[in-house]
């Protein structure tokens, strides 16, 4: 049984990005029922401090968000009009000269909270990124309450098959990324330079092949990484692996993917009704706290 982590909900301050205004930030921190490290430092693959930390949380929202048309500000100063919540997103590298152009590096906090509805949407799809939430052993666990812990103790009801696209989806995103078949140029041209293509992504690429075939065939995924798989992704991170060998490695688990989508040992479809069912009872007792 997963228990209640009363950790941080402190989220940065508000900033000039249409997911960022305080009002955003407000329903976020008043809400939110999970928030967790993901990334390279969650996975294990992060190389001597190079990483920024990227953070991944959801909450609940008040009832005029859910029943009503209310909106948020987009941004800080609202000139920009009003949008929907769906989450507050919040990188530490914009307070920086450069704002929102800048990159993310060691010692930035990358911060993305959810609506549950947006989050429980996303997941019953099988993304990739927010499924690691509920496998996130409790080390890395910021904040999990009462709502959060049963989230993460039935994580069974949102895995599928559906996740076999959606890993395959990712896995190739990355891949092309790492040698600019995509005609866009990587993000990270140091890394080419030093190693002839882009460690990072290819180490992801790898990562998801290997997350995936784990989600299809146990219905879990296990976190950090294992070994051996996890020393051969850091190899693959520093550079010490050619290309060819990396992408033989990448062909290889893209290949074990495609034929676990045709038979793989999850259900075919993830349990919609549990998650409407808890969706609602949560908003509901959340209501009942703020009096409306």
């Amino acid at each position: 049984m997963a228990k209640v982590i009363e950790g941080s909900r402190e989220l940065p301050r508000g900033y000039a990005h249409p997911h960022a205004s305080e009002e955003a930030r407000a329903i976020a921190t008043n809400g939110m029922i999970l928030r967790v490290q993901v990334g390279s430092g969650m996975h294990g693959t992060a190389i001597g401090g190079q990483d920024d930390r990227d953070e991944m949380g959801l909450c609940l929202e008040p009832r005029e968000f859910v029943t009503g048309l209310a909106t948020v500000p987009n941004g800080v100063d609202g000139e920009h009009g009003r949008i929907e919540f769906e989450q507050y997103q919040r990188h530490t590298a914009w307070d920086r000269p450069g704002g929102l152009a800048n990159r993310s590096g060691a010692g930035d906090l990358d911060v993305v909270i959810y609506s549950a509805r947006k989050w429980c949407r996303l997941a019953l799809a099988g993304n990739p990124t927010v499924l690691l939430a509920l496998f996130v052993p409790d080390e890395e666990v910021v904040f999990r309450n009462a709502a959060g812990a049963e989230l993460v103790d039935n994580a069974h009801r949102f895995v599928s098959g559906l996740a076999a696209e959606r890993f395959l989806g990712y896995l190739r995103s990355q891949k092309s990324a790492m040698t600019s078949e995509s005609g866009k140029h990587t993000n990270r041209p140091e890394l080419v330079a030093l190693h002839g293509y882009d460690t990072k992504f290819a180490m992801h690429a790898l990562r998801l092949g290997i997350q995936g075939i784990e989600l299809l065939t146990t219905g879990r995924i296990t976190l950090p990484i294992a070994e051996p798989q996890l020393s051969h992704l850091r190899a693959i991170r520093r550079g010490d692996v050619p290309l060819a060998d990396a992408l033989g490695a990448i062909d290889e688990v893209e290949a074990d993917l495609i034929a676990l989508n045709e038979r793989s040992k999850v259900p075919p479809q993830p349990d919609r009704a549990w998650v409407d069912d808890w969706l609602h009872r949560h908003h509901v007792a959340y209501w009942a706290q703020l009096g409306t």
